[in-house]
C-alpha cells in the first residue's frame, strides 16, 4: 500500500509542529499533515499544531512504489508525461494502489505535482510542475484558461465532419455524485469537433475534440448529448447500478464490454500548448486506437453483431 506509518521521533513534552520541524518539515507542510490528520501518538490522531506530544512519534506518508514510466519531455521546471489509461493522476485515497504520483515524486521529490488533471481512464499529456514556484505559475496558466489542448475519442455512430457543442454544464442532482449534466444552472461550456475517420464496418467514428472552455468531463457530456457516446464510457448512458460496478470494479471485462463496446474509455489527450516564462511550448502525441479497432473488428468477426447503446 502506498500509505504507510512510520516511526519519525521519540519526544519528551514539545509541540506537535517543533516535532515536524524537526523531522526537516516546513512549517506550511507540518501544518498540512496535522490538518490532514497524518500525525499519531500512542493515544491516536493528534490533533492541533500546539497540542504537547510525548513518546514515540509516527507519521502517515505516501511510500511511492513506480512502475518505471518516463516522461516523454522535461526541462528544469516541468516535465510532460503520456499517461496510460486506467492510472489515477492523483492518489484517491489511502487505499490508492498506484497513482501518476508514485513515478513523479520517485523521479522529482514531494514538491512537485501536476498542474491539471485527466480523468482515470483517459490516456494521454499531463503536465508535471517540477517545483512549488513552477507549479504557481502553471496552475494559473491553466486557470485563466491559456492553455489550448486537443483529444482523439472514438465514439459510436457516424458523426458530422465537423460540429460543435455549446451548453451549459452543472453536476448531476440526480443520478451519481460524480456525474455532470447539462442544465440551466451550470457553467458555460463550448466544444468543437472534426471527424477524422468513420469505420463503416463497425459504425464508430474518430474524432478529434477541442475544448474551448475546460468543464469537469466536458467532452463526454457534449458527446453523450449529440448522440455519439465515446466508446467504453463508463459514467454516460449507462444505469447507475452498471456504473457503481465499474467505479468498484465488480464488473468483468467481458461485461463492460457488452455495456460500453469496450473495456476502457476512448479518449487520449494528444495535444497541449501554452506559453511559459515567454516561451512557447507545444506537445503532440497523437493515438488513433488501433488495438481497440483491432479488438472491436474481432468481436465483429466473432459474434457478427457490436453492441453500441
Amino acid at each position: 500500500m502506498p500509505y504507510i506509518k512510520r516511526k519519525i521521533a521519540n519526544v519528551k513534552f514539545k509541540k506537535a509542529y517543533q516535532v515536524l520541524l524537526d523531522s526537516g518539515f516546513s512549517m506550511s507542510e507540518s501544518q498540512k499533515l496535522i490538518d490532514k490528520k497524518r500525525l499519531f501518538d500512542s493515544s491516536g490522531i493528534i490533533v492541533g499544531k500546539n497540542k504537547i506530544i510525548n513518546g514515540d512519534i509516527y507519521l502517515v506518508e505516501y511510500e511511492c512504489k513506480p512502475k518505471g514510466l518516463k516522461p516523454i519531455f522535461e526541462n528544469n521546471e516541468f516535465a510532460i508525461f503520456n499517461k496510460p489509461s486506467g492510472v489515477l493522476s492523483h492518489p484517491n485515497g489511502r487505499n490508492c494502489e498506484y497513482s501518476l504520483y508514485d513515478e513523479i515524486w520517485s523521479l522529482y521529490g514531494k514538491n512537485a505535482a501536476i498542474a491539471h488533471r485527466l480523468d482515470k481512464e483517459t490516456s494521454g499529456l499531463i503536465v508535471v510542475a517540477k517545483d512549488i514556484i513552477s507549479q504557481k505559475e502553471l496552475k494559473k496558466i491553466f486557470e485563466k484558461r491559456e492553455v489550448s489542448k486537443k483529444y482523439i475519442a472514438l465514439v459510436c455512430g457516424k458523426t458530422q465532419e465537423e460540429f460543435e457543442v455549446k451548453a451549459k454544464i452543472g453536476q448531476s442532482d440526480k443520478d451519481i455524485r460524480i456525474k455532470m449534466v447539462l442544465c440551466e444552472n451550470g457553467k458555460e461550456s463550448y466544444t468543437k469537433f472534426k471527424r477524422l475517420k468513420y469505420l463503416e464496418n463497425l459504425n464508430i467514428s474518430l474524432v478529434e475534440a477541442a475544448p474551448i472552455t475546460g468543464r469537469q468531463h466536458q467532452i463526454r457530456v457534449h458527446l453523450f448529448h449529440v448522440k455519439h457516446r465515446i466508446l467504453g464510457d463508463p459514467l454516460y448512458g449507462l444505469q447507475i447500478d452498471d456504473i457503481e460496478k465499474i467505479i468498484s470494479q465488480k464488473m468483468t471485462k467481458n461485461e463492460r464490454v457488452l455495456k460500453t463496446g469496450i473495456n476502457r474509455l476512448c479518449l487520449h489527450a494528444s495535444e497541449i500548448s501554452f506559453k511559459f516564462r515567454d516561451e512557447m511550448y507545444n506537445f503532440k502525441n497523437l493515438y488513433e486506437f488501433q488495438d481497440e479497432i483491432l479488438y472491436l473488428n474481432s468481436l465483429l468477426k466473432s459474434s457478427s453483431k457490436i453492441l453500441h447503446s
